[in-house]
This record gives C-alpha cells, structure tokens and sequence, in this order.
C-alpha cells in the first residue's frame, strides 16, 4: 500500500507544482517539462505496482448492474479524454472535458471494484480531478469556450470510444479481469 500511496502523492505534486508554485516551475525553464514527465512516469509506476502488490480487502460486491453500468461510462470516460468535446457540437463548452473523463473512469471503477485499494486508487484519483479542475479554475478563471463544432466529429468520436472500450476491456481480460461480465 505504501507504493500505492507514494504513487498518488507523487501524482498530486507532478501535476499541481506548476499552478502551486508557478515561480519554481518557470525556473526551471524548459528542462522542467522533462522532470514533471519522469514524475508522472514514475507515479504511474508506483500506482501500477503498489495497486497489484496491494493485499485484497473486500470491502463490497460488485452491483448486479455495475458491469454495463461501467462500460458505457467507460465509453462516456474516453470520449471526454478525446479531441471530440472540443471539436464536436455537444460538449464544445465544457472547461475540462479530459479531466471530466478521468472522474468519470475513476467513478466507473470504484463501482465495480469493492476492494481497499481500489477505492484508495480510483478514489484518490477522483478526487485529484476535483482539486486540479478547482486549483486551474482559481489560477486560470478568465477562460473562453471553444467554438462550437461539427456533430458528426462527436459521432466519430463517440464511434471510436466505443471501440477502445473494447480494445481495452479485451486487454483487461489478459490480465485475468472480466470487464464484460462472466
């Protein structure tokens, strides 16, 4: 669990430094990008390895409706992480479609995981969407909604989220996970 939580730590740090302490940040010039990148690498490590080292503690079943639930949020998710919100007719006027998506996945994986460190990661995560949509919206509050676009860009979009989810619930299942149900 320690590297679980190291991993979540080190990910607040990497992405809120620049608006916490924008003066360091702006001194580190350009050299700067590459230590924040090897952070987020590093955390990713960390969550990825801490959250499979992690002892299984149950601490609820998985719904009856959790695994459709789940998917069709999952494509929701991937949608908002895509160029779509801002290039399509539905969404053009959302502040922060990619972060939007990342509570979404996080949501959609709390649902159907009921063990301790799933709600420490997925949580953790959900939450670090809330802090950095606040700590941006406070740092950066003049902002300009993107013009609105085509709604056949929100179609491809959403065609191709629908894809991924397949793609990678097919890779979640070579790990021994069944995102499909079963």
């Amino acid at each position: 669990m320690t590297m679980l939580l190291a991993g979540l730590t080190i990910w607040y740090a990497a992405h809120l430094f620049q608006r916490v302490m924008p003066g360091v940040r702006a001194r580190m010039g350009d050299k700067g990008k590459g230590v924040i990148a090897l952070l987020i690498l590093v955390s990713v490590a960390l969550m990825v390895l801490g959250y499979r080292a992690a002892p299984y503690e149950h601490l609820w079943d998985r719904p009856a409706w959790g695994t459709i639930v789940n998917n069709l949020m999952m494509i929701l998710a991937l949608y908002f992480t895509s160029p779509g919100p801002k290039k399509g007719a539905l969404f053009y006027g959302l502040r922060h479609p990619m972060l939007m998506g990342v509570a979404i996945w996080a949501i959609a994986h709390i649902i159907v995981n009921g063990d301790f460190a799933s709600a420490i990661l997925f949580g953790g995560l959900w939450l670090w969407t809330l802090v950095e949509i606040r700590v941006i919206n406070r740092s950066e509050p003049e902002w300009t909604p993107n013009p609105k676009g085509d709604i056949k860009k929100d179609a491809m979009f959403f065609g191709i989220s629908i894809l991924l989810v397949g793609l990678i619930g097919s890779l979640h299942m070579l790990f021994g996970l069944s995102p499909f149900g079963g």
